[in-house]
């Protein structure tokens, strides 16, 4: 990975996130290509929420409509205008919906609101009606989430007054699984019946119900658009096998001092690690602000020129403490870089070391990280 030389952000920074736009846009290809397996032809958007789970929505999108990505979803209508700035001729879906208020910059943004019950829908057809032209409408048809979309009740009152759309392109009918990531589970097969029912009584209109882990259910669930998110930045969508999608990022932090101490004296706020022997700890530039997890106490390692440190002691809001003593000390000085999460931890590991989930570590991570961005993947594939 040819990487450009430190920038001064980064050079004062206490940690670098480095984000691999070319593996995400291999993860995105080979998503794509998973959804084609089953020969017919299936579109694949790109789920930018959440700043593009930390990774950065705009420079991801960027990189992504360079791939060949058309379709975006973000979560927030804040979101949308972001990256409409940046990418000014693709389809944006913002999966809230539309709030109250906000229907007039949905439309000067060219966003499309996922519409999540009839009360959005009559909204979003008032505001065609006072633009006096049609707009896009997205359905959510809740399946089993129970949480945002039509449920049972309005999906058959939109199936039985079609009127209820007039002045509305139905652009997309979607839905989200509950428990794509265990194929053996029956609720999946239950959501697809009742999405294939639903898409078979609102004909003409593409479907997508297919989130990460959902494309490698198989054919059946890939509909006209693949709608993956984590997996494009690495996180295992098949847990329990091997991971099929490239790691799209790094951080390294720095140590800021090291010192030495005896026997039995404490770490850190509460005194909650003692040192068994006489030790050496590094103290290094990150903590729970930068979204290293409190939970992560006496849990975790950190990688010194390969070799792990375990991190002891309570998590601070700026500062991590680690035990050096096993490692060389020429090895371990001020400045030293130190990897967090990398080849050698990946979020999915950090994440079970945290009790959480490889998407909350991706979206954790900090604003104060200087981000730098390269194409290792792509690079590497040339």
């Amino acid at each position: 990975m040819t990487e450009p030389p430190l920038s001064d952000a980064e050079r004062r920074a206490g940690a670098v996130l480095t984000v691999d736009l070319g593996a995400i846009a291999a993860n995105w290809a080979a998503l794509r290509q998973a959804g084609r397996a089953g020969g017919r032809p299936v579109d694949c958007a790109a789920v930018l929420k959440a700043d593009a789970y930390g990774c950065g929505a705009v420079p991801v999108g960027r990189r992504l409509a360079e791939a060949g990505c058309r379709h975006f979803f973000v979560a927030h209508l804040d979101e949308g205008i972001e990256l409409r700035a940046a990418l000014p001729d693709v389809a944006i879906y913002v999966l809230n919906g539309v709030l109250a208020g906000s229907e007039d910059e949905f439309v000067a943004y060219r966003l499309s609101p996922v519409l999540n019950h009839l009360g959005q829908l009559n909204s979003w057809r008032a505001t065609a009606q006072r633009h006096d032209r049609p707009l896009d409408a997205v359905v959510h048809l809740d399946t089993g989430m129970n949480r945002l979309g039509f449920g049972t009740d309005e999906a058959s009152v939109l199936v039985n007054e079609r009127g209820r759309l007039r002045g509305l392109r139905l652009a997309l009918i979607l839905s989200h699984l509950v428990t794509a990531e265990d194929p053996a589970d029956p609720m999946n097969g239950e959501q697809l019946g009742r999405f294939r029912s639903f898409v078979r009584a609102m004909p003409g209109a593409p479907a997508s119900l297919a989130n990460s882990s959902g494309i490698f259910l198989g054919p059946d669930y890939h509909f006209d658009l693949l709608r993956p998110g984590a997996a494009l930045y690495g996180i295992n969508p098949v847990p329990g096998r091997d991971n099929p999608m490239l790691p799209s990022v790094r951080l390294m932090s720095r140590v800021l001092q090291v010192r030495r101490i005896d026997a039995l004296q404490t770490v850190g706020y509460g005194g909650a690690w003692r040192s068994a022997r006489p030790s050496r700890i590094a103290t290094i530039a990150l903590g729970y602000a930068d979204g290293y997890f409190r939970a992560l106490i006496n849990r975790s390692v950190v990688h010194i020129a390969g070799q792990p440190a375990p991190v002891i002691g309570r998590i601070s809001m700026d500062l991590v403490t680690v035990d050096v003593t096993d490692l060389p000390e020429a090895a371990v000085q001020a400045g030293t870089e130190v990897e967090v999460l990398g080849p050698h931890l990946l979020p999915d590991d950090l994440a079970e070391r945290a009790r959480t989930n490889g998407y909350e570590i991706m979206t954790a991570l900090g604003g104060r990280y200087a981000r730098r961005y390269v194409e290792g993947a792509a690079e590497a594939q040339s």
